[in-house]
Formats: structure tokens, sequence, C-alpha cells
């Protein structure tokens, strides 16, 4: 059930965008003839008055198609309602429509978490905590005399700060002390003592404690307290999330050889959403806000078979005053195009071997 429920989220957001060009494309009275979800063979439609509406096998995406592009359509070329007929501004709303419905649904989900469950907040404090001990009586730390709960703050007199980069300071001076002695400023209660520790070296030779260690940190549920707030809240998480959003995508720019096995494709986003479903259902509303706004990034990104790609052709025509040549286009878009899917299978075939379940099968 919850891989059910993060499929769910996410075929939700593919609608969302596809439903977002769609108006655009209808409200200004500009003719769509198709309304599709996944691409591929259908494998349900309805025929309406105007549009046919299409479920297909191919998970990857959805698409609204429009009768400029069907050479079946008994609609003369010179219809002003042909969406390659109306205006730069026109046709650049139908494109961004997609992006734009995404950013406000993502807003939408984080305005209905904040009210209804809250956002968790967590208040990092100084140290690192220790959060359980493999075995008190064998391993360093427990020789040394270090119990579950204990705070280290700081190792040899040198403060390791707070968060996660204070875990990786104390790791790496474990790794980097095997058998050899080290102090630790250990906050116990209220009390703080000086524990020293001489880490065991393992089979690599890097010094080893055996403890699980955890940011010293308090998980802080904020809820809002009026409708007011919950916009307010909500926009302040919606902030936070962009702007994390637009870093990363930054890192993978420039740092793109350690940055891109952290790329998700459909069948590790579906991993994802299904386990914060299966833990904290309420957690899918953080989690489809988090890739409604990445799917609105990537989308209006100037590459050829996004939206973006699409925008970028409407700016040149809107310089130039005329359109770029239709065999340069279309060369362009169906490289991307291309170029995008396989990105997609390969990704599905990469996450899918990576799934623990797969692995434990061949085993």
């Amino acid at each position: 059930m919850s891989t059910l429920a993060a499929i769910g989220v996410l075929a939700l957001l593919i609608f969302v965008h596809e439903l977002g060009h769609f108006l655009a494309a209808r409200l200004q009275g500009i003719y769509a003839n198709k309304f599709s979800l996944g691409f591929g063979p259908v494998l349900l439609k309805y025929q309406g008055k105007q549009t046919e509406y299409a479920l297909r096998a191919l998970p990857l995406g959805g698409f609204v198609g429009f009768p400029d592009d069907d050479p079946d359509s008994d609609i003369p070329p010179t219809d002003p309602n042909l969406l390659r007929n109306r205006p730069v501004l026109d046709r650049a709303i139908v494109i961004s429509a997609g992006v734009i419905a995404n950013l406000i649904f993502a807003y939408f989900l984080l305005v209905v978490q904040v009210s209804v469950t809250g956002f968790q907040q967590i208040n990092y404090h100084p140290g690192v905590a220790i959060a359980g001990i493999a075995d008190n009586l064998s391993t360093a730390a427990g020789k040394a005399g270090l119990v579950a709960k204990d705070i280290v703050v700081a190792v040899d007199k040198q403060p390791l700060g707070e968060g996660k980069p204070a875990i990786v300071k104390l790791m790496a001076e474990i790794q980097d002390h095997p058998q050899i002695p080290i102090t630790f400023a250990v906050q116990r209660g209220a009390t703080t003592i000086d524990i020293r520790v001489t880490p065991d070296a393992n089979a690599e030779g890097k010094g080893q404690i055996g403890v699980k260690l955890a940011p010293n940190a308090d998980i802080i549920i904020e809820r809002s307290v009026s409708p007011i707030d919950a916009l307010v809240k909500g926009a302040n998480e919606f902030e936070r999330v962009v702007v994390l959003t637009f870093q990363g995508l930054s890192q993978l720019v420039t740092n793109f050889g350690d940055t891109a096995t952290q790329i998700a494709g459909p069948i590790k986003i579906v991993e994802i959403g299904s386990n914060i479903a299966s833990t904290n259902s309420a957690g899918l509303l953080q989690f489809g806000a988090l890739i409604s706004i990445n799917l609105a990034v990537m989308n209006i990104l100037p590459l050829p078979a996004l939206d973006g790609g699409q925008l970028a052709f409407l700016l040149f025509e809107g310089v130039l005053g005329k359109p770029l040549p239709m065999k340069l286009q279309e060369t362009v878009m169906q490289t991307g195009l291309f170029l995008l899917l396989g990105l997609g299978v390969f990704l599905i075939i990469r996450d899918t071997a990576n799934l623990s379940s797969v692995q434990q099968f061949f085993k």
C-alpha cells in the first residue's frame, strides 16, 4: 500500500503539471486535442467534445497535444486559435503553466501540512550524541566508560561544533587515532567530564570505538495557529525548499562527478516515497511538495524537450522577430527527447538493480 501511495503522489504531480498546460490553453481559447498521462501505448482513453483523454503504458511523464502537430486535424492552418498562430506571450503562458501549477500545488501541500501535522524542525546543539554502544564489555567506548546518551562536545580540547559536520569531525578523529589515546570532553547530564578513549584498529588500520553516533539535537513540531499563520509558515518552508533545490542543482553542475550518483529516477523516488508512507503517512505531503518543486525547477531549465527549452525558442523568436527554422527546432527537440528518455530508462534500470529486494533475489 505504501508503494501505491508513493506512485499515486507522482501520478498526481504529473497530472497537476499537465493540467496547468491544458487549462492555460483552453482558458485562452487555444485548441488542445490530447491530454495524456504517460507515454507509449494507450491503456484507457475517453474522447471528449474537443479533447482525447488518455492513460498510457509508460509512466515517465505526460503531455498535452495540440492539433498544430496533428496531420489528421481538419482545423484550417490559419485558424487563430491554433497554438502556433498565437502571439509569443500567449504561447509562453501555455508552456510555463505546468511549472507554475507545480509550484502552486507544492505551496498548497506545505500549507496543508503545517495546518494538520506541522513541520518537523531540528534544533541542533553543540556536540555529538552517543546513540548506542555495540558491546559495553569489549569495545573501546565501553572500556573507557562511555554510555548511551553521553554528549561528546570536544576531542583533545578541540570543540566539535554541531550538526552533521560535528559527526564527520568526530569520526575523522577516531579513525585517525588507531591505538592512540584521545580525550573526549563528555557532557553527562548537568556535568562535563573528560574520558580518555583508545580506539581499536579495524581490518583497514583505521580507528573505531564501537558506538552509534547521532546529532545532538531536539526535534520540534511547528504547527500553524491560524489560517494566516499557515500561509506564512507554508511560504517560509516553500522558500527554504526552493533554495535547497537550486543549491543541489548548482552542486550537480559544479561538482558533477561526486553528485551524479545522487540523481534519482522514478523507481528510486517511489522507493523513497514508499518508505515515508510506511513510517509516517503525513510525510507524503512534504515529499509531494519536494518532488513537485524539483519537477518545476527541472522543467524550467533551458534544455531540449523540456518546457524551458521551448521557452528558449520563444525567447529567440521574440528577439529576432521570427521563429527559428522549424527543421532546427524539431531536430533539437527530438534529440533532447531521445536523450531524456534514454536517461529515464538508465535510471530505472539502475535504481531497480539497487532495490534491496532485487539484490536479495540475486544473492
